[in-house]
């Protein structure tokens, strides 16, 4: 007669268990209210909005680790070589963009929102992210004083060391971030030239980083289409949103993962005294300019051109 209480109690708690995730599941899948929840599954408000919070935190404790680890050189290095391979961009480590998530921040588009800034690789996986700054604010800013800004100044990134590109006999390049022209040129993160007064050269530049851009805009597509909790404006509070956003990417990376076939380890463990100086917004530092180009100069030389890119260029005139 015990036993079969005990069971049956183990039973009750294994399906209450179940619906809880089907819930919390459910609530990042469609993005519903959590008043439309309510009158779905029955429960209170207050009940279903601790719920989601606690999976969500339970989520990032115990995936983040093992889906988005401190990334070392060894993994910089294949993060290099999935660009090369994907996008042709030589010594690229990733593809950043901010994205604006709704919550009570006002920003310039006269909506609320939270930033998302995330670095991307060419597997659509996020390398690093920070959440949680005022969506008012601009990309630059939010990028230098970001975590993620603070351990690209201090060079706590493990970055490998520069190197010559592929067939080139000029000065080694440095391994490099691409971004849009929200963020400021530096050593280690490459924006588009200017758009006025392009010539060929510099709209090839444009093209090859945009290209390899694109991986990290593609990364939140696929984050909203699966998790349409994005779609929507969210009535909660700014921090339980960011335990929202958290777990969204860590069940992104860890779909990825299981999705996309493994990477073969290149088996290499390099240090780095690269150091990274973040300009100013709007001011280009020296160093950044002549970064830029060494990789403007390397992709119009034959040694780095791509067969279709000056059909590419005249095409988007």
């Amino acid at each position: 007669m015990l036993y079969t209480i005990y069971a049956l109690d183990f039973f009750k708690r294994l399906s209450d268990y179940f619906f809880f995730v089907f819930l919390f599941f459910r609530f990042l899948a469609t993005g519903n209210s959590f008043a439309s929840l309510h009158f779905e599954f029955l429960l209170g408000i207050s009940t279903i909005s601790g719920i989601v919070c606690h999976t969500c935190k339970v989520i990032w404790q115990h995936l983040r680790e093992v889906v988005m680890p401190t990334p070392t050189a060894a993994d910089w290095l294949r993060i290099a070589a999935g660009f090369n391979q994907s996008a042709q961009f030589t010594n690229c480590i990733g593809a950043l963009e901010p994205s604006h998530s709704g919550s009570r921040y006002f920003n310039y588009k006269q909506y609320f929102s939270v930033v998302l800034m995330a670095l991307a690789g060419s597997d659509y996986k996020f390398v690093i992210v920070d959440i949680g700054a005022y969506g008012s604010t601009s990309d630059s800013r939010i990028l230098s004083a970001s975590r993620m800004g603070e351990r690209l100044r201090q060079n706590q990134l493990a970055l490998p060391e520069p190197s010559r590109l592929p067939g080139s006999a000029g000065p080694p390049a440095p391994f490099v971030i691409v971004a849009d022209e929200g963020f400021a040129l530096s050593p280690h993160l490459m924006r588009p030239f200017p758009r006025r007064d392009l010539d060929d050269r510099k709209r090839i530049f444009n093209y090859r980083l945009t290209r390899a851009r694109r991986y990290v805009e593609c990364a939140f597509g696929i984050l909203s289409s699966k998790w349409r909790v994005f779609q929507s404006s969210i009535q909660m509070k700014p921090d339980n949103f960011t335990l929202v956003i958290q777990a969204c990417v860590m069940l992104h990376n860890f779909t990825r993962i299981h999705n996309a076939s493994t990477d073969a380890d290149l088996g290499l463990n390099m240090t780095s005294s690269v150091s990274l100086d973040l300009s100013r917004p709007g001011q280009p530092g020296t160093a950044g300019l002549a970064v830029r180009e060494i990789f403007a100069d390397y992709f119009s030389s034959p040694e780095g051109a791509l067969s279709w890119q000056m059909d590419a260029i005249r095409g988007s005139r």
